[in-house]
């Protein structure tokens, strides 16, 4: 449902942009298809990014759509970028909308309200709607030429700034950054029965979604049953405490014991 009335909008927002000349409601309807693409690759890339291995991707597909969401910040960031030499263009020569052009404006009123109630009013995209609307008015009915194209880079800054926002919070999974702090699973894996030493840990991942996390252990245990079961032990509390988890445990004798829960480089 939310799918269907966020494409209603699109619609809607660049009949406006092209019957107006409007560059403001065209940078809005730009960031409402950008919004209208994620969702919609998330429901139909669902089945491909799914965690599980095969022998193609023994770690899963889930960045399948980090991928997706990094392709559609470039092409809306280009698309803006367009946007905003019109918008240079436009403000140079003073050309303003399309003053002829016969358009009933209190159409505007419930495209705002579709869009507050879509994206919340506390969300700053929940609003670029209303300063769409408002400067087609304000434009129109004061003559105001330059202030449909200042509002259009207005919302073009809003747009790009929650894109940017949302490709932010993919990053760590396509960089391999840390998922779960190694202090965290350190403890949590001491508390093990027999777990002596645990080190050199690392994780990958989306907590909550799949994280990868790879380690070095030392138990209290002198044949390879009663190693394996504790190492089963360890991999069933950091799968009840973090999530779902793939743990790699490299078994090391007592000598081997370190004080180094993890690592430490020219970023750490």
């Amino acid at each position: 449902m939310r799918l269907v009335a966020q494409t209603l909008l699109l619609v809607l927002k660049f009949s406006v942009a092209m019957r107006l000349g409007s560059l403001a409601f065209a940078a809005d309807a730009l960031g409402t298809g950008a919004t209208l693409l994620s969702g919609l690759a998330s429901v139909l890339l669902s089945r491909w990014s799914d965690p599980r291995p095969d022998r193609d991707h023994p770690y899963g597909h889930t960045k399948v759509q980090a991928l997706v969401s990094l392709a559609i910040t470039v092409l809306l960031s280009w698309t803006l970028l367009e946007l905003a030499q019109a918008c240079a263009l436009r403000l140079a020569a003073a050309q303003g909308l399309l003053q002829g052009a016969a358009f009933p404006l209190l159409w505007l009123l419930p495209l705002a309200l579709g869009q507050l109630l879509l994206r919340g009013w506390r969300h700053a995209m929940g609003w670029t709607t209303a300063m769409a609307a408002s400067a087609v008015v304000l434009a129109l009915a004061q003559g105001w030429s330059w202030l449909d194209a200042a509002a259009a880079l207005l919302i073009a800054a809003v747009v790009l700034r929650e894109r940017l926002r949302s490709l932010l919070q993919q990053l760590p999974w396509l960089l391999d950054q840390i998922a779960l702090a190694p202090e965290a699973i350190h403890r949590a894996a001491m508390e093990v029965p027999g777990v002596l030493n645990c080190h050199d840990i690392a994780s990958r991942g989306v907590r909550g979604q799949q994280v990868f996390i790879d380690m070095h252990m030392v138990v209290d245990a002198t044949d390879l049953p009663t190693a394996h079961r504790i190492t089963e032990l360890v991999e069933e509390r950091l799968e009840s405490q973090f999530g779902p988890v793939r743990c790699t445990i490299h078994l090391e004798p007592r000598e081997y014991a370190s004080a180094a829960i993890t690592f430490k480089g020219a970023h750490g």
